[in-house]
């Protein structure tokens, strides 16, 4: 994988403008911060996001993939503000789940998501190496 950061760019904050890839592609639908039998064991933003995370790593594991094959993701979230707030827990959950900050990433503020509890929802993109 190649990160890409155009000359005279600075680099971003957790996350990369770009990335580069070959191999076996794997794409991750939403995970919610709900369990693998779909019930929710907390409210809490950021926990929500660890089990979402830990999610993405379970089903790229299923394609022999390991977190640091993503290179794409993009977050939902409920609350801008809330998600801003909580984000030196949500760095530390991401460093400790998925490891390092080379994913090209997006974030958007939604009204809702289809599950009334949920308050993230992530959506990733892996390449595992041929």
């Amino acid at each position: 994988m190649q990160v890409l950061l155009p000359e005279g760019w600075p680099r971003p904050k957790g996350y990369a403008n770009g990335v580069a890839a070959e191999g076996r592609q794997v794409y991750i639908a939403g995970m919610i911060g709900w369990d693998a039998h779909g019930v929710f064991h907390s409210d809490d933003f950021v926990v929500q996001t660890e089990q979402a995370l830990r999610s993405i790593v379970e089903v790229l594991r299923e394609a022999g993939g390991r977190p640091e094959h993503i290179v794409r993701m993009t977050w939902y979230v409920t609350d801008k503000r809330e998600y801003l707030a909580a984000g030196r827990e949500i760095g530390r959950a991401f460093r400790e789940i998925i490891g390092s900050y080379n994913a090209a990433m997006t974030a958007v503020e939604v009204k809702s998501l289809m599950e009334d509890r949920a308050k993230v929802e992530i959506e990733a993109t892996a390449v595992i190496p041929a």
